[in-house]
């Protein structure tokens, strides 16, 4: 199973600070991740103040620069990883946050397996469950 832990941004790294302080601690467990085989991408993200919003509605594709308002709903970095259970991803989580410090905050979200997911919409949307099921 895969899942991606999303780091919170917060001000500091809204200003340009790296999200985690602890960069050889961070470096080390890391390495672990990725010797364990768990580890399939993590990067940090820059400022919102460098980034762009993008919507589309009405067959059309509105841009809006940053920074953007909404600092606790920002991303700041992300992993992402696979392990066997939802579990594992949240202890995986809490370890990052215990490696990059105080005040840190982080999101698990299991990732979408199109074809596996999909399938399933489509067996639920044709079969939908009966009222007060």
């Amino acid at each position: 199973m895969r899942f991606m832990i999303m780091f919170k941004a917060d001000a500091d790294t809204e200003a340009a600070a790296p999200a985690c302080m602890a960069i050889p601690e961070m470096g080390r467990f890391l390495e672990e991740l990725k010797n364990d085989g768990v580890l399939l991408a993590t990067e940090g993200l820059k400022p919102s103040s460098s980034g762009a919003r993008l919507r589309y509605s009405g067959g059309k594709v509105s841009v809006t620069d940053g920074p953007f308002a909404e600092a606790k709903e920002l991303v700041a970095g992300f992993v992402l990883v696979d392990v066997a259970s939802r579990q594992a991803a949240v202890e995986l989580g809490e370890r990052f946050l215990r490696v990059a410090g105080d005040g840190t905050a982080a999101e698990v979200r299991e990732v979408f397996d199109a074809p596996h997911d999909v399938a399933h919409a489509t067996e639920r949307q044709a079969h939908p469950p009966a009222k007060g099921a």
